[in-house]
């Protein structure tokens, strides 16, 4: 019986619907209403992944990083090899550390080229954030590596040529990531 009155009211009403749509939709929203939101474990696969990508990412960034950071180095190297070049054909040898007490690091070192002819081109080259003001009393420019870390200049009167060696990334000498321009 209310098959058939069901009809008749939509009928009159105007309406085009008919009973057995009305419960399938009825159905069907009962289910959806069951299921909301996110399940605790859905939520910690996600965010499992996003820790996992940003840890790739990190890493990807920190590798790029350090590359580019060998790479200026490297011209940095280049540059004062070409001054220490210039320098050897000025004063017929190289700056000797036995000399100065401050050489070893790179304060007099680059004081030494910079007051040499034709070695200011390259000293120029060098990125401005590389080269400091000595924190110490000397208040002597000083040159840095990417990282951070003072230059060390070594030379050995008698040997061919003198060696600028970077901490590298870890900041220690002495260690296998230590860089040197020969």
């Amino acid at each position: 019986m209310a098959f058939t009155v069901l009809p008749m009211i939509f009928g009159i009403l105007g309406t085009k619907c008919s009973y057995p749509y009305m419960v399938r939709q009825a159905e069907a929203m009962k289910t959806y209403t069951n299921k909301h939101g996110l399940s605790l474990i859905e939520m910690l696969v996600t965010i499992a992944i996003i820790a996992i990508l940003a840890g790739i990412t990190i890493r990807i960034v920190s590798h790029i990083d350090n590359q580019s950071n060998e790479k200026k180095l490297e011209s940095t190297f280049a540059l004062l090899d070409s001054a220490l070049g210039e320098y050897f054909e000025y004063w017929k040898g190289f700056p000797d550390p036995n000399k100065s007490p401050y050489l070893t690091s790179s304060a007099a070192l680059y004081g030494q080229l910079r007051s040499t002819p034709g070695t200011n081109e390259y000293l120029e080259g060098i990125s401005e954030k590389l080269i400091q003001k000595n924190p110490g009393a000397t208040d002597m420019l000083q040159i840095y590596d990417p990282w951070g870390t003072l230059l060390e200049y070594r030379y050995i009167p008698g040997y061919t040529y003198p060696k600028l060696i970077s901490a590298g990334p870890d900041k220690v000498f002495g260690t296998v990531d230590d860089i040197q321009n020969k």
